[in-house]
Parts: C-alpha cells; structure tokens; sequence
C-alpha cells in the first residue's frame, strides 16, 4: 500500500511530545529527569513541577537554589 493510499487516522501524526508522556512505572519524565540532575527527592522534583510547571531550565535553576539554602 503507497503512502497516500493510507487511511486517515485521527490524532495520527499530531500525538504529544514523547518527553511529556509517563514512562511505564506512571512516573513523569521531568521528574526523573530533575532528581537525576539535581539533588532534589522524586518527591521534591514532582512538588516543584507542580508548583512550576515543566520548564526544565527554569526547574533547575530553582533547584540550584534549593540545594543552596538547604
């Protein structure tokens, strides 16, 4: 079957981002991803997400400070 020839899907081709989807265990790909690169808990990482989204330059820098004061 050509490419052309393929039924149109719904939602196909325009599916999320991959890095904002839950990896198998449920677990948010940014909070691995900040408690790996940060000496933030997976709980402290998902609070901050939370609390601030999912801007990871913007999580690290809080996270620098965080680590700074505490």
């Amino acid at each position: 079957m050509d490419r052309k020839e393929l039924p149109n899907r719904p939602g196909a081709g325009h599916s999320p981002s991959s890095s904002r989807l839950p990896g198998k265990s449920g677990e948010d790909p940014d909070v691995w991803f900040l408690a790996e690169n940060s000496d933030l808990s997976p709980m402290q990482a998902r609070e901050l997400i939370r609390e601030h989204g999912h801007d990871r330059d913007k999580l690290l820098r809080i996270a620098r400070t965080m680590k700074a004061e505490g």
